[in-house]
């Protein structure tokens, strides 16, 4: 029997945009839309983070970087202004599609406005949901894009993203990124970052 409930349709549309993706990623052996895999890793570290998220919170990690790969950074000036300005977009963007997809599964008007919200980070640090979403969020970052990124970004400007990156984590989160497995030079990075 099929779940036909709002959440079950709400999560398969979600999956049905990110496997759109044109990027590939392997895993476990499998090429998939970049973006279905990293919908996946969200969803695994809510389930680290939380022992009971409500469906909510699922839907929020589950869309947050929901078509993406559409508006490439590269679109944007250089620099942290153009930076910022293409996340608020992208927040803006992952949020209203989100939502419309969930008010066509049968979600209340306020239900989907509360998770595009969560998507575009509204309430960091006061809404449990909200920072749910940041945190899986930056443990993806840590766990599977940190060290390449170490490589293209000078150790003074990369020592500040991860102390700004662990600043928006919670307590929960900063104990699971202590144990990822990273190679010894992003260990002694993120080392050297906390201590300062």
């Amino acid at each position: 029997m099929t779940d036909s409930s709002p959440y079950a349709r709400a999560l398969a549309a979600l999956d049905a945009l990110h496997a759109e993706d044109p990027r590939r990623v392997e895993a476990a052996g499998e090429h998939l839309p970049l973006e279905l895999w990293h919908a996946g890793r969200m969803s695994a570290w809510l389930d680290a983070l939380e022992e009971a998220p409500d469906e909510l919170v699922r839907l929020a990690v589950r869309g947050q970087h929901l078509q993406r790969w559409q508006v490439p950074r590269g679109d944007y000036p250089e620099g942290r202004v153009g930076y910022l300005t293409w996340r608020r977009d992208q927040g803006k963007r992952a949020g209203e599609t989100t939502a419309g997809l969930m008010r066509e599964a049968g979600y209340a008007a306020e239900d989907a406005e509360r998770v595009a919200a969560m998507i575009r980070k509204q309430g960091l640090g006061r809404d449990a949901g909200t920072q749910a979403v940041e945190d899986c969020a930056c443990l993806v970052f840590l766990e599977n894009y940190f060290t390449d990124f170490s490589r293209q970004v000078d150790h003074d400007h990369l020592i500040r993203i991860v102390q700004k990156t662990w600043k928006k984590m919670s307590p929960g989160a900063h104990e699971l990124a202590l144990g990822l497995p990273m190679s010894d030079e992003a260990r002694r990075l993120v080392e050297e970052a906390l201590a300062g």
